[in-house]
């Protein structure tokens, strides 16, 4: 299933200004990701990029239906200091996920990093917002790149693609 399955990781704040056209490149991406086999795509259900690649994902599913949105969460309880509107979107994809898991059942220092490795570990590809090279997503796409995952980067228009 690894050789089937993408996984997402990207920054919690995206510019506004530049929110159409992540969509519209996480979107391509993640066509692209089909049309060669990808059918599982894993998400960290983390405010900002992961839950837009989700939200991708389920709508992709009217086009096609064998594609499946995992969502792998860090912990229950990953929503206790978001707002009430950031709780709405997180639940509604939530509730249409195909499969949710969690990789540990309460809040430690490290569970983020536990469930960016989980989600890696079970991918062969990791696309990605990343614009800085510090932080949770800088360290996804470093551990991804050296277990071996093609990466693609949606962070602008001519978006950097290391899956050929």
């Amino acid at each position: 299933m690894r050789e089937k399955t993408a996984c997402f990781t990207g920054h919690r704040e995206m510019p506004k200004k530049d929110m159409r056209k992540i969509r519209r490149n996480t979107l391509n991406v993640i066509i692209k990701a089909y049309e060669k086999g990808y059918r599982y795509f894993g998400s960290g259900g983390a405010i900002g990029f992961d839950l837009l690649a989700a939200d991708c994902v389920l709508h992709l599913k009217k086009k096609y239906p064998d594609i499946r949105l995992i969502l792998v969460l860090p912990c229950h309880g990953q929503t206790k200091y978001w707002s009430d509107k950031e709780i709405r979107k997180y639940n509604k994809i939530k509730k249409k996920a195909d499969e949710v898991v969690f990789t540990s059942e309460q809040y430690f220092n490290g569970c983020m990093q536990k469930r960016n490795r989980h989600l890696a570990d079970n991918s062969s590809l990791c696309i990605c917002y990343l614009t800085k090279n510090a932080g949770g997503t800088a360290y996804t796409v470093n551990y991804a790149d050296r277990h071996g995952l093609k990466t693609v980067n949606v962070s602008s228009a001519s978006f950097i693609d290391k899956t050929d």
